[in-house]
């Protein structure tokens, strides 16, 4: 693919489009990944990349990850962060499904235990998990029950019975964005969301078995400090957000931003699909407590998930989920907007940043990680395709360079409708069970859209995150059994 003229290389691993390069950039715009992932980025990723250049009162730089494709308004893998002052809030920047994220549980299973069981044990979590477009939880609650489900997040759980006390702990913000307001939700939102407590969803949102093997430990220290330490041992990863409530939340303030922006605070985006506000205006505040509602919406769901795949494995093998050794390592978010402090030129800020499709990545020592994690830095979950495997990094005290933030999964090379055409979904699931991946799926088209050729090299991608210092390889994860919706 043709990349810009005014493209130019900083480094092995950092690409950067100067102001000069469109009319309207108040900084430049950088892209992270190797030369062989910017050749092969969608000319959409630097088209995006630059016009978030534009948005009143951002800092630094405009951001784009290894893993970036053509997304709605940032690019996926996009990062901005703005002075709260002086710049905006955008649901481009942040995604329709807010809070998408990923959560990966450690088991004390071995290969050759969970192996003889494979199939019986994904059965069971494809029955159990309600998958698929449109699938209902088996939560059930009332709007005003919902309404507090979000404004608590994942202390809810904790109260309900479907969280121990650790989960929370090891969960980015501790399961909870504070500040969230379910007056600022719609009655349309509502009605998307408060059946959708404790689905997979459809997509790339999965529940994947992985074996942590070997020969794939990069940093034997680090991968104990995050309670890996047998050989072959299994874990369970999985990917799902705020379903249509995130969505319905998004929408809402998008056309409400499109009313206001030009007309009533004069900001001129290049593409409408960055449509934004004032942070500090009233419509603004109301999006961002709305976000977080939707954020901790997708932190309850992922929670009650862990808490069905507990009792399907306590089922399976006839041993409690404490005695499986079945906590968290981690749940890390994608797609949100927060508050943080960083160091920019020297100089501590407070900014807002937007992650749309990225991860944050803390390195040692920083405020906001649990104390078990202090000395290793934060736990990173990178999702790749469900042929190929996934990785557990960890966070690097030089990823300040991007807010400290790194990719969040492989990323597409081929559009879903793409993907359909080329493969089918029968011989897919035969050819995975050929090479030992055992995988359930609602439809045949959802399972060929998420084949492994759709996808990014994920071993390229996060070569890159390590190779610019953004986030570092603990260890390889290998798919063993899938769910998909």
């Amino acid at each position: 693919m043709a990349q810009p003229s005014a493209l130019k290389r900083v480094s092995d691993t950092i690409w950067e489009l100067p102001r000069s390069y469109k009319a309207g950039m108040l900084v430049p715009a950088r892209v992270f990944g190797t030369e062989k992932l910017i050749r092969e980025m969608d000319d959409g990723v630097f088209e995006q990349v630059s016009n978030v250049a534009c948005l009143p009162g951002i800092v630094d730089y405009a951001f784009c990850m290894p893993d970036g494709h053509w997304g709605y308004g940032f690019p996926i893998g996009g990062v901005a962060a703005m002075d709260p002052e002086k710049g905006v809030i955008s649901p481009g920047g942040i995604g329709f499904d807010i809070n998408c994220g990923m959560r990966l549980v450690r088991t004390s299973l071995t290969y050759e235990e969970v192996r003889p069981r494979l199939k019986e044990l994904v059965d069971a979590m494809f029955y159990r998990i309600p998958s698929g477009v449109g699938s209902t939880g088996l939560v059930r609650l009332s709007h005003d029950e919902f309404r507090q489900v979000v404004e608590e997040g994942s202390k809810w759980c904790l109260k309900k019975g479907y969280a121990w006390s650790e989960d929370l702990k090891f969960t980015e913000e501790q399961g909870c964005f504070k500040g969230a307001k379910a007056s600022k939700v719609s009655q349309r939102a509502i009605e998307r969301g408060f059946d959708q407590v404790g689905t997979l969803g459809s997509g790339n949102h999965y529940c994947e078995i992985q074996v942590a093997r070997p020969e794939n430990v990069f940093d034997e220290a680090l991968a104990a400090s995050y309670g890996f330490t047998i050989p072959n041992q299994v874990a369970v990863m999985f990917h799902c957000g705020s379903r249509g409530f995130g969505h319905q939340v998004a929408t809402d303030y998008l056309q409400l931003f499109l009313k206001v922006m030009e007309k009533k605070y004069g900001i001129k985006a290049l593409d409408r699909e960055l449509a934004c506000a004032p942070f500090n205006s009233e419509e603004g505040q109301a999006y961002f407590a709305a976000m977080k509602c939707a954020a901790n919406m997708a932190f309850v769901n992922r929670q009650v998930i862990l808490h069905m795949l507990r009792q399907v494995f306590s089922e399976v093998f006839g041993r409690s989920p404490e005695e499986l050794g079945m906590s968290m390592v981690y749940d890390v978010t994608h797609n949100t907007a927060k508050l943080e402090k960083h160091l920019v030129k020297g100089k501590a800020r407070e900014l807002l940043v937007h992650r749309k499709g990225a991860t944050r990545a803390y390195g040692p020592g920083m405020e906001g990680l649990p104390p078990e994690y202090m000395e290793a830095g934060q736990p990173v979950i990178i999702g790749g395709s469900m042929e190929t495997g996934s990785y557990l990094l960890a966070g690097l005290p030089t990823g300040g360079k991007a807010f400290y933030t790194t990719a969040h999964g492989s990323g597409r090379t081929m559009s879903r409708h793409q993907a359909k055409k080329m493969y089918r979904g029968t011989k897919l699931q035969h050819d995975m069970e050929e090479r030992g991946i055992y995988v359930r799926s609602v439809t045949w088209g959802g399972l060929a859209e998420e084949a492994g050729a759709a996808y990014k090299e994920i071993d390229e991608v996060v070569k890159a995150t390590e190779l610019a210092g953004l986030s570092k390889r603990v260890l390889r994860l290998t798919p063993i059994g899938n769910i998909k919706g």
